[in-house]
This record gives structure tokens, C-alpha cells and sequence, in this order.
């Protein structure tokens, strides 16, 4: 099926709904959730997904797995998406937070196969299977750490979000705790708790993920100097460090 809202179909009895959709430029989905699991699929394109809990993007041949019943929002950049929405009971395996994917060769030329799938493919054997293996080989993937932690308390949720939004090599510790009226002893162990890690480590991990969409258009070398690295050696070392993966990685496949 391709750009049929999922509430034209979510009532049918099939394990899972296979779902294209072609979005416009800069689509934002603001905040909603689904019934179903969600394997949300960028066949080109970058997603930036967030919930109350963090924040995940996801490049273009990669996958996110959205839990059931999971306030989420997405930001569609220049993205093609071949989503699958499957009764949680069909995988009893999901994870219970957002984890980004790898998509190997087999699984992308599955998941476009699905996408021209009817609703009723159930009475179709060879769609059916297609529909099997494609729960098969996902119960496998490698998960790709592309995501940051986000706190649920205020004032630190709307420092980081909007940090998320506009990640700014010059904001620096003084200008948040200035924001929240605290000390800095008090605001460094307060967020440490609520993310796992320091105010300035948060900060360098969301401005690596603000690189990922640049990384499609523009250079290592532009990405580095437009995040304020001295060089592209250190912005690739920080890169590979954060995320397992180097930046040239990030590229359309």
C-alpha cells in the first residue's frame, strides 16, 4: 500500500500493515502514537524521531523500531518511508524503547517489495511469505547507537529540546545554568542523573547527530567546520567514537 493513512487500514486483521508514504520536504508528524509496533524504514532521506524519553535519527536505509503505544514525533527531511505497523503479539521480541537499525541488502529489497502489497495479502502465498520473512530477518538486526538520552524533568527537558533544535557550538554550561537559576555543582548533578551524562558530553553527542543530515550534502570537511571541530581528523575520531560507525557511513548507500 502507498500514502494510505494507517486509519483507513488499522482495523483490517492483518499481523502487519505494509505501508509506503512519500512525504514532502521538512514534514514535521507531531506528536501521536499507534496501536501497533512501527517499522519505520528510510528508504531515502533522514528521520528525526523523538519521545518523552530521547531522541533518534535515522539516515536514509536505515530503520527505526517505534514500541506500541509510544508518543512519538518525527521530522521527515527529504524522506521516502516504507513503514510496517504489526499486532505487538506478532513479536513478542520488540524492544521497549526506539532503537535505530541497519537494513541489509535482502531486508530493503523485502521491505520495497511489501510496499506494493494490497491490505488483503494474507490470501496471497507468496506475499504472505514475503510479509514471514521479513519478521524473520528484523528480529536480527544490528542496532546503530544514533540516539541521545532527553530528561523528563523541567527546566532540563526544554534546554535540551531546544538544543536539539538548534545545536550551537557556543552554548556553553554558564548559559545553562543561568537559565535554570542554579548552581553549577547542582544543575551538573541533577542532569547527570536524569541522562547518564555530563551537560557538556550531552551537548557534543547532539551536535554529532545534527551532522547526519549534512553528512548526505556536504563534506567531512564542511561538517567539521560547520560544528566548530578543529580539524576533520577530530570531528571523524568524535564521530566514530559516539556512534560505532564513521561518518563517511552516513552517506546514501
Amino acid at each position: 500500500m502507498r500514502n494510505v493513512p494507517l486509519a483507513r487500514v488499522d482495523h483490517l486483521p492483518a499481523e502487519v500493515l505494509p505501508i509506503a508514504t512519500d512525504y514532502p520536504p521538512d514534514t514535521l508528524l507531531s506528536w501521536h502514537e499507534h496501536r501497533r509496533a512501527q517499522f519505520l524504514y528510510a528508504a531515502t532521506g533522514t528521520m528525526l524521531v523523538e519521545t518523552d524519553a530521547g531522541a533518534w535519527t535515522v539516515p536514509g536505509e536505515r530503520a527505526v523500531l517505534i514500541p506500541p503505544r509510544t508518543r512519538h514525533q518525527v521530522r521527515m527531511l527529504d524522506t521516502q518511508t516504507s513503514s510496517l505497523y504489526i499486532e505487538p503479539s506478532a513479536v513478542p521480541w520488540w524492544p521497549a524503547a526506539c532503537r535505530v537499525v541497519e537494513v541489509p541488502p535482502l531486508l530493503r529489497e523485502l521491505l520495497l517489495a511489501a510496499a506494493d502489497l494490497d491490505a488483503d495479502y494474507a490470501e496471497d502465498r507468496r506475499a504472505d511469505a514475503v510479509i514471514r520473512l521479513i519478521l524473520l530477518e528484523a528480529a536480527g538486526l544490528s542496532e546503530v547507537p544514533l540516539h541521545v538520552a532527553l530528561p523528563h524533568e523541567q527546566p532540563f527537558s526544554r534546554l535540551c529540546r531546544a538544543y536539539l533544535a538548534d545545536p550551537d557550538v557556543g552554548v556553553s554550561n554558564a548559559d545553562w545554568v543561568r537559565a535554570a537559576a542554579m548552581s553549577e555543582r547542582m544543575f551538573t548533578r541533577h542532569f547527570r542523573h536524569l541522562t547518564g551524562t555530563s551537560p557538556a558530553a550531552w551537548r557534543s553527542r547532539a551536535r554529532l547527530l545534527a551532522s547526519i543530515p549534512l553528512l548526505r550534502h556536504k563534506t567531512v570537511t564542511e561538517v567539521a567546520t560547520l560544528l566548530g571541530y578543529a580539524s576533520p581528523a577530530a570531528f571523524s575520531y568524535a564521530f566514530t567514537r559516539a556512534f560505532d560507525v564513521p561518518p563517511s557511513s552516513m552517506r546514501q548507500r
